[in-house]
């Protein structure tokens, strides 16, 4: 594969890179290396990389806010999606968002647009490509709500276009193939009132200061809610609020989300996950399942 890589970097614009250390790309600054990094030019380049790499495996990483290599590394290629993946156009019947789009910069497109109903994607960390896949969403909305429509280049190498429908979003998951990869979203819009998006921005910008750990090296929600059951309420409750592993710990602030105080590993994160899935579990029979997605040996 390193012959491969090699070959096909001679006649792309897309940056490969090898034992690339993915500390600095994730939000909790922790874990091990991927065998390949490639910095995607754009998507005929996409094509070209997969279309040539047969079954070796690959991952796309967003904003790196809910993402993690464990401290073995990852034997693969982790894409990021480079600038020509982050445009955004607006039209009579849609706006179309590339994948590479960070959630807050879409809301705040929306906002100077006057388009209402996107005002949740500025309390989400991540980009639009990561929303489509685990069908992100806070304070009441989800993404699913307004999509029309998705392209994404299938883990065949082939370009499809998919209606809302046929990906079957649910509570942060979606029937998507963990091989495709989201080129960008089409949402339905409605013009609303410039002062209430703002407002509502402006609500969910103070929510999350007041009770979540924004300032430290978090991942966002470490868990999803089973249920009708909060994560958050959950790890509280089994008195894990405050545990740690090594320089992993759960938040005071906010019992869902897990901080890196120092220097922690992906290992000790990773640990201390499980054993407040235990906890929670001896406790209450609620089998808590990770929102963030831990890759690698």
């Amino acid at each position: 594969m390193k012959n491969l890589i090699k070959k096909l970097s001679e006649n792309l614009n897309s940056k490969f890179y090898l034992d690339y250390s993915t500390f600095n790309k994730v939000w909790l600054k922790a874990g091990g290396k991927t065998k390949f990094f490639c910095l995607v030019y754009d998507q005929k380049e996409l094509e070209i990389i997969i279309n040539n790499i047969g079954d070796f495996p690959y991952e796309v990483i967003g904003a790196g806010s809910n993402f993690l290599v464990r401290d073995g590394g990852y034997e693969g290629i982790i894409f990021k999606l480079g600038k020509n993946f982050n445009q955004i156009i607006l039209n009579e019947s849609y706006v179309e968002v590339g994948s590479g789009i960070l959630d807050i910069n879409f809301s705040k497109f929306a906002y100077k647009n006057i388009l209402k109903d996107f005002e949740f994607f500025s309390g989400i960390p991540g980009t639009i490509g990561g929303a489509i896949k685990m069908n992100a969403g806070c304070y009441g909305s989800e993404t699913r709500d307004n999509l029309n429509k998705i392209k994404i280049l299938n883990s065949k190498g082939k370009i499809e276009i998919l209606n809302n429908d046929k990906i079957k979003l649910s509570y942060r998951n979606s029937n998507l193939d963990s091989r495709d990869i989201v080129i960008s979203a089409y949402f339905n819009y409605n013009y609303g009132d410039s002062e209430e998006i703002k407002k509502k921005i402006q609500m969910i910008k103070k929510i999350r200061e007041n009770s979540q750990p924004l300032k430290e090296k978090t991942s966002g929600s470490t868990f999803k809610n089973p249920g009708n059951f909060y994560a958050a309420k959950l790890i509280e409750d089994s008195g894990c609020k405050g545990f740690n592993v090594g320089d992993a710990y759960v938040s005071e602030k906010h019992a869902n989300f897990l901080i890196n105080i120092d220097k922690a590993t992906a290992t000790q994160i990773e640990e201390l996950g499980k054993k407040i899935i235990d906890r929670v579990y001896n406790q209450f029979q609620i089998k808590l399942d990770w929102e963030i997605k831990i890759i690698g040996n």
